[in-house]
């Protein structure tokens, strides 16, 4: 994480066009390659695989998956649905020591079957970059998995109130399990695992996507990742998870409508040494 100058774009804020410093986070964004299209029929059963067709080059997967051995094409058959299997290219970054690529399918949206068709098949056995998706000033949705902390207590869990100093054995628990001779509810805070989980922070704003990564590294590097060498994004406020992790970006779904961003003025990105470099 950094922080920007930027010109205050809510409209509603009592800071409204007036240069104000908030805290961003950087991501590195190496290209997505588009290994395969695969398209999908609904049946009283669920979704099922009705045809798909994979591209030639796509060596990277040769030790991750069992590829096709023949080239097939797509069947020109019934479908409700476009999806694409797309993998990351890790080897690019050099702040992640990960060299095995994560796969994943994303769906296909916008316009009708044939049009989101004839795309995929378009951008089948490319690489897609950031900015081929999103646009400065998009509000987005970050899933990741958050910081793991181990097994913890119900206090640092959930944040509930330490006893009374008097309380007759321990401080850092909950007051009661619940009433006498029942079964204990599931919402009642109790000690467990805390962290690595799953969660999806809502309404996330891009600021910037920057083409080189070293007009934001700062002297030293980033502590924990180092030197951004890829194309790269400023997303205003924080996002789940350690440096280093894989994150997952799409089209805010609780947004709401009517704050209009172009594009953020940014009028200063701290790049100072985080280490005392």
């Amino acid at each position: 994480m950094t922080h920007v100058f930027v010109v205050d774009y809510r409209p509603t804020s009592t800071t409204s066009g007036r240069e104000v410093v908030v805290p961003v986070t950087v991501v590195e964004t190496p290209p997505l390659k588009i290994a395969a299209v695969r398209l999908y029929a609904k049946t009283p059963y669920g979704l099922r695989t009705v045809s798909e067709q994979w591209a030639d080059n796509v060596d990277e997967l040769g030790d991750r998956i069992s590829l096709p051995k023949k080239s097939t094409e797509l069947k020109d058959t019934a479908f409700d649905d476009v999806r694409v299997i797309a993998y990351t290219l890790p080897a690019s970054v050099t702040g992640v020591p990960k060299k095995v690529p994560d796969i994943m399918e994303i769906r296909i949206g916008g316009g009708s079957l044939e049009e989101r068709l004839a795309y995929a098949k378009e951008i089948l056995g490319t690489e897609l970059e950031v900015a081929d998706v999103y646009k400065e000033g998009t509000m987005v949705d970050v899933a990741a998995i958050t910081k793991g902390k181990g097994f913890q207590g119900s206090v640092k869990r959930w944040g509930v109130k330490l006893l009374h100093h008097k309380n007759r054995k321990h401080r850092r628990m909950v007051g009661t399990l619940g009433p006498w001779l029942s079964w204990v509810r599931s919402t009642v805070p109790q000690a467990g695992q805390t962290g690595y989980h799953s969660r999806v922070e809502y309404n996330k704003r891009i600021l910037k996507i920057g083409e080189d990564g070293e007009d934001i590294t700062p002297e030293g590097g980033f502590v924990r990742y180092g030197v951004v060498r890829n194309k790269y994004i400023i997303i205003h406020g924080s996002i789940p998870g350690p440096a280093k992790r894989l994150i997952r970006l799409r089209d805010s779904i609780r947004y709401k409508k009517g704050v209009k961003v172009e594009k953020p003025e940014i009028t200063y990105i701290s790049t100072t040494s985080k280490q005392g470099v």
